[in-house]
Parts: structure tokens; C-alpha cells; sequence
């Protein structure tokens, strides 16, 4: 009997028309191009200047784009998920949102919270649906607009960030090809280094949270770019251990966004060859939950049916992991 997996069948992106640059950056903070692209590899990113604008419209476009490349028909789409730490509200989600904004009339949703490692755990997540075979076709978005919680007083971490959201269609495959196989973590000890102050029910917001700016995402970055790295490179070998397979056998290898250093550092720990890194953090920044579906519309071009390729993210809190994937067209 064939055994039923969750196929990517479709990929779509947005990033926002306004781009702010390295040069933008250096009349704002003390920092330069040369400094922000030795460092990160980031030369520009993209920003949503519309007050009016949320987290939700970019999903929308992105979800929007993927049906003028497909035709799918929203009505028959079953579930969505949004990876994403800067949600329209609080409450309610915005995949309920999105379902909204795009007609989705008949889907079920709801948002998973884990920074940066937003997309790979909604997309195992959403795989469990299509495998039991209660659902046929998910939506599995990640998206974040950081400009909404970002400092642009603090070179730290105004440098790294931009807004982006990709989305990817899921449906049941049997041919080979689909999701095999994740190694997911989580550590709440690195809350520390990795977080955003206020807000929530442990520090909810007051006049006072919002003149000691603690509404900003805080990163100690020299501490979590060395966990990153490992989490990252061991997360990747235990799933190859678990698959009795060789490194050699990555088609390629998509990390999140966050840094061409960690990325290229993670390669390194394995003996993984760069050129089958996939990278475009230097157009967009690190979108958080919107890497690594945008960095999948980016590269969708170089994919065969078939090709192995290995998801893999670092988030805040910390949470991290990878994901085993066969292409399916």
C-alpha cells in the first residue's frame, strides 16, 4: 500500500515595494554598508511604511499570488497556518484573519508562535493533518513584519531585520515524494538572549514598558549566533543519522535567513559545500518566520522532482530544527 505524505505543491511570496538599505541605515544608526555586509550579508531589506498595513496583508498577497500561478480554489482549501511573532492582534489569529481577507470560507486555522523557526513547526505541524488524512490542502504560511517591533535607534538589531511573508500549498502525495521527516527542539533558558520584554501577561504593557522601550526585539547576538549554529548543524545531523543517510545526499540545503555567517558556519560544521547553500538574505534581511518560504519562491527554479532538501531554522526562545523534504515537482 502507498504510503501517503504531505507534498509542497505550490510556493508563492510577497515582500512590500519599499526597500531600505544599508546606505538608509548608516543616516539612522552608527553603522556602514561595508560593516552590515561583512558581518550579516544583508545589503538591503523591505519595509512596510503603511500604517494601515499588517502582518495578514502580506500573508493575503502572498496567498493571492499562489492562486494566480496555480488556480487554486480557495474554497476547497481545508486548514491555514501562519508561523509569526507579530500578528495583526493579539487576538484572534491572524490565519483567521487571512481566511477572511482571501474568502477561504471553509478553512479551519490558527497561528504557531516560535520566532523564527515559525514556518518549519507550522509546516510539520499542518503535515500531520494531510497524513492521517483529515485534511487535503493547507495553507502553511510564515510572515513577519518586524519593522513593527523593531528600535531603529538600536544598531543591533535594526541592521538584521525586514518584512516578508511566503505561503506553500500541501496536499497528499504518493509517489515518493513529500515531507519525511523532522527533528524539532525548543529551550526556554535561551528566552534571555533572544526575546521581546513587554507586552504579554508577564510584563503587559504600560506608560512606563513603552518609555523604557521594551516593546523591541532584544538579542544578545554573539551568544545566540553561536547557538544557532550548533543547533542548527546537530538538528541536521541527527535527522540524517535517523534516515541512515550522508550529508552528500542534501540535494540542498535551505536555512533560515538570519545571518550568511551562521548559515555558512552550519555548512561548515557538516563539510557541506556552500554552493548548494541556498541564500537571499542579502535582498530581504532576515524576514524571521518569511525566510525560508521566501528563500523556496526564490529558488524554486533550481528544483527537480525528487531532490532532497533540508529545511532548517533557529528561532528565539529557543526553538530550532529540520526538516526532510522531496521536492514533488
Amino acid at each position: 500500500m502507498a504510503i501517503t505524505k504531505a507534498a509542497i505543491t505550490a510556493v508563492a511570496g510577497f515582500v512590500p515595494e519599499d526597500v531600505l538599505t544599508n546606505f538608509d541605515l548608516e543616516k539612522m544608526v552608527e553603522t556602514n554598508d561595508e560593516w552590515i555586509v561583512s558581518r550579516t550579508g544583508i545589503k538591503q531589506r523591505h519595509i512596510v511604511k503603511d500604517p494601515k498595513k499588517a502582518t495578514s496583508d502580506m500573508v493575503v498577497s502572498s496567498i493571492q499570488k499562489l492562486v494566480e500561478k496555480t488556480g487554486l480554489d480557495l474554497d476547497t482549501v481545508d486548514m491555514i497556518i501562519v508561523g509569526t511573532v507579530t500578528g495583526d492582534y493579539p487576538f484572534p489569529d491572524t490565519a483567521n484573519i487571512v481566511a477572511h481577507k482571501v474568502g477561504a470560507k471553509n478553512a479551519f486555522g490558527y497561528d504557531i508562535n516560535a520566532a523564527c523557526s515559525g514556518f518549519i513547526f507550522s509546516l510539520f505541524t499542518a503535515a500531520q493533518f494531510i497524513e492521517t488524512g483529515f485534511y487535503k490542502k493547507i495553507l502553511v504560511c510564515g510572515a513577519d513584519q518586524m519593522s513593527s517591533i523593531l528600535n531603529y535607534e538600536d544598531r543591533n538589531t535594526c541592521i538584521l531585520f525586514g518584512d516578508g511573508a511566503g505561503v506553500v500549498l500541501l496536499e497528499p502525495k504518493t509517489d515518493g515524494t513529500g515531507i519525511f521527516d523532522a527533528i524539532l527542539k525548543g529551550d526556554g533558558a535561551g528566552c534571555e538572549l533572544l526575546h521581546m520584554k513587554a507586552g504579554g501577561s508577564m510584563n503587559p504593557a504600560t506608560l512606563e514598558t513603552v518609555a523604557n522601550k521594551e516593546h523591541y526585539a532584544h538579542q544578545e547576538g554573539r551568544q545566540v549566533f553561536k547557538a544557532a549554529i550548533v543547533g542548527m548543524a546537530d538538528s541536521i545531523q541527527e535527522l540524517l543519522d535517523k534516515n541512515n543517510m550522508d550529508v552528500n545526499e542534501i540535494d540542498w540545503l535551505i536555512p533560515h535567513q538570519a545571518n550568511k555567517r551562521i548559515m555558512l558556519g552550519v555548512a561548515d560544521k557538516l563539510d557541506y559545500p556552500h554552493e548548494k547553500v541556498l541564500i537571499n538574505i542579502e535582498k530581504y534581511g532576515n524576514t524571521t518566520a518569511g525566510t525560508i518560504p521566501l528563500c523556496l519562491r526564490d529558488f524554486e527554479h533550481k528544483f527537480k522532482k525528487g531532490d532532497t532538501i533540508v529545511l532548517t531554522a533557529f528561532g528565539g526562545g529557543f526553538t530550532w530544527g529540520s526538516i526532510l523534504v522531496k521536492w514533488a515537482y
